[in-house]
């Protein structure tokens, strides 16, 4: 079978069958969850399957995202719910009936004017700890709320106070067959998607709480059930607007409207993430705005993206769009013909099921990445958590924004930037900080910015300038390639600064910039600058517009001494130590144990070429290290420990003969190796002679050109 594509998967024969089993678990999920949350909102529990039908349905044939669900959800309900409290309406009356579709209506309408005006640009600011705080923070709202659920009680309503509260002064009336039933529950599934993650528990689990209602007479023993829910698909109505207050209305559906738009883009964005395909944030949005059209029309809630069953559609494999097609299909079927099985359902039981779905939404792992890697980041993350958890939904997605504005305020602020210098026997110019090796030049400062330069990042730029010159320099290059745009107030920064460098003879030069910049000087009367020379295309233009010579540079120093690899510490930066252990652990492990001395010079050679573009200097540092194993080798090989560093001295004197032969310059692995032979004999002096002993060795066995090449090289005339 060819099959046919459905959403961004192929959909075949295979794959149909899982998604529509995958569609009929979501659809029965979605009956506790749904009904659940239509009772928070203020409207009997039938109005939450209304709900599952069309919304769910209208979203799969729009929307971009093959693999997330739609339908009523936790966030707008407790809005919506919150709201009639707040105006006296009371909860399930026919005054809330009559109001809720208004609501939804006018959310409905708010998400239209939020596609129009393109509204989902603001997502492109929001990073991913502000989102995966964000997500959390929801999931474990919900989590809060669905608690009470477990043990007999109401589910909360509010934020953590709130919650919480609710969950100390109801705990005391706690029916115990209902704790067992859902905490067992829960505990069954939590374990069963690690031991059997395809097996579908939660359909299990589902129809063993029927079976034990029907047949244990649990609503008996005081465990609460479903209810009852009348046959019937829902009647079309048109939401009626006299006799009420239009902009309370219109206030309270622009902020669920809003609280929409931002979570389920937040949470469909990050399902597109891990899932591989790209979402279409504006085509959402008007998707979401149908949906919800659809919903008032039934007498419904607010519709939103529900991250629930969309980790539960990704837990059981869903991949198509046919997964929502089946669980509207199957709602049908439930509301025509199947109502009264529904009555049977506990409420512990099926609680279970929400909040093991809602636990495997948790990213505190991503939290446990930041706290590793970036604390400023977990700073945004715990920021918009709190937020969403402390404060409510609304407050959460302001915070979220705010804290990714931050984000980008404090990189642009505060930006990457590095003095250059040079490295010796190695093209063009790198950063002194991660470059151990690099030299300063004498007479000119190389300074690279990477950020746009404004107003709240120009003083920093002028205040490392100034604070780096030194009597000798005459010449300051901006290394510019990462500047795209400049505003006014630090051109005019640009140009006192000028002004100051040129009263000390010092000269100001702007290189590896984008032509655009020229255009940007110009327009903000920096035009000489352009005119006079002092824009170049190279680092190296601008130095010899300077007078500072022409690929060979004067250096204020010497290297520092260290044992460093120009490329590996580029590479890894503080790693690069771990790195090169790492290599040579895996050429140790590589040699085989029937290895010769010409097998372990071999194999040292292939491991020293993994970085294939390795600078000769990187390769004789690697080898260097090998010398420290030496034993190790000896010992694995049960051969004699001379050998192992002959075949070590071989491969390095092969490096330096290479590198002469190409016509490089040798001057760095003569340095380097000068520095090796320093540390070692100040340190293990007897190892030192037994190296130059095994040098001396493989130099013998050299022809005569090749010996005078390499006793030039390392300073010996005679043998030792």
């Amino acid at each position: 079978m060819t099959g046919f594509k459905a959403g961004t998967q192929r959909l075949t024969a295979g794959r149909a069958v899982g998604d529509i089993f995958t569609g009929v678990i979501i659809a029965l999920v979605s009956i506790p969850i749904s009904m659940g949350y239509s009772q928070i909102a203020g409207l009997p529990a039938v109005y939450g399957l209304y709900g599952s039908v069309l919304p769910i349905l209208i979203f799969a044939l729009l929307s971009s995202s093959p693999q997330f669900i739609f339908g009523i959800d936790a966030a707008p309900c407790a809005l919506v719910g919150a709201f009639l409290t707040e105006s006296g309406i009371a909860l399930g009356s026919d005054e809330a009936i009559k109001t809720v579709p208004l609501i939804t209506f006018c959310t409905a309408l708010c998400l239209l004017l939020f596609y129009i005006f393109r509204a989902d640009r603001l997502i492109n600011y929001v990073s991913t700890p502000v989102m995966g705080g964000f997500i959390t923070g929801i999931s474990s709202t919900i989590i809060l709320m669905q608690i009470p659920k477990l043990y007999g009680a109401d589910a909360g309503t509010g934020e953590l106070i709130e919650l919480i509260s609710h969950i100390a002064k109801t705990v005391g009336d706690t029916n115990l067959i209902s704790v067992a039933l859902g905490t067992g529950a829960l505990v069954l599934l939590v374990a069963s998607r690690k031991i059997v993650p395809k097996l579908p528990m939660s359909i299990i689990v589902m129809v063993g709480g029927v079976l034990l209602s029907k047949y244990a007479g649990l609503s008996d023993k005081g465990v609460r059930m479903l209810g009852t829910v009348k046959k019937g698909l829902p009647s079309f109505i048109i939401p009626d607007f006299s006799d009420i207050d239009v902009s309370m209305i219109l206030r309270v559906s622009l902020t669920v409207a809003l609280v929409i738009m931002t979570e389920t883009l937040l949470a469909s964005n990050s399902t597109a993430s891990k899932g591989g395909y790209k979402l279409d944030t504006r085509r959402e949005i008007l998707t979401y705005s149908l949906a919800n059209f659809s919903s008032a029309f039934t007498g419904s809630t607010p519709a939103n993206g529900s991250v629930s069953r969309t980790s539960m559609n990704l837990q059981f494999g869903g991949r198509t769009k046919l997964v929502s097609y089946t669980a509207s299909a199957v709602m049908v079927v439930i509301l025509l013909f199947f109502t009264g099985f529904i009555k049977l359902m506990p409420v512990p039981v099926l609680t279970a099921i929400v909040i093991s779905a809602l636990i495997s939404t948790l990213e505190f792992d991503l939290a446990h990445k930041l706290f590793k890697t970036d604390r400023k980041e977990l700073l945004s993350f715990i920021g918009a958590f709190l937020g969403v958890l402390v404060l409510g939904t609304v407050y959460g997605v302001i915070i979220g924004v705010i804290l990714s504005f931050a984000e980008v305020i404090s990189k642009t602020t505060n930006p990457k930037r590095s003095f250059l210098g040079i490295i010796p026997g190695h093209e063009g110019f790198h950063s002194l900080e991660r470059n151990s090796d690099a030299i300063p030049l004498k007479n000119a400062v190389i300074y690279r910015f990477s950020s746009n330069l404004y107003f709240a990042n120009v003083k920093m730029f002028t205040s490392e300038i100034t604070s780096s010159l030194s009597s000798e320099t005459r010449a300051v290059i901006v290394d510019a390639g990462a500047i795209c745009s400049i505003d006014m107030t630090a051109a005019e920064e640009v140009k006192t600064l000028r002004r100051k460098l040129s009263e000390q003879g010092i000269d100001l030069y702007f290189t590896c910039h984008i032509a655009e910049l020229n255009d940007r000087f110009r327009m903000f009367g920096l035009t000489d600058m352009i005119e006079k020379g002092h824009c170049r295309q190279t680092i190296a233009a601008a130095l010899d517009d300077a007078g500072l010579g022409h690929g060979e540079y004067a250096l204020s120093g010497e290297p520092t001494g260290r044992r460093v690899r120009p490329e590996l510490e580029w590479a890894f930066g503080e790693d690069a130590e771990r790195e090169i252990e790492h290599l040579t652990e895996m050429t140790i492990s590589d040699i085989p144990s029937e290895a010769s001395p010409e097998k372990i010079d071999r194999d040292i050679n292939r491991t020293v070429n993994v970085w294939k573009d390795l600078s000769p200097a990187d390769r004789e540092n690697m080898l260097d290290h090998l010398y420290g194993h030496s034993a190790e080798i000896s010992k694995k090989l049960g051969m004699e420990r001379e050998k192992v560093e002959e075949a070590i001295a071989a491969r390095k004197i092969r490096l330096i003969l290479g590198t002469v032969r190409n016509g490089l310059s040798a001057e760095g692995l003569k340095r380097q190796n000068e520095r090796f032979e320093k540390t070692l004999g100040e340190r293990f002096p007897e190892r030192l002679e037994n190296i130059l002993k095994a040098r001396e060795n493989v130099i013998n066995r050299l022809s005569p050109e090749e010996q005078a090449t390499i006793r030039d090289f390392y300073g010996t005339k005679t043998d030792i």
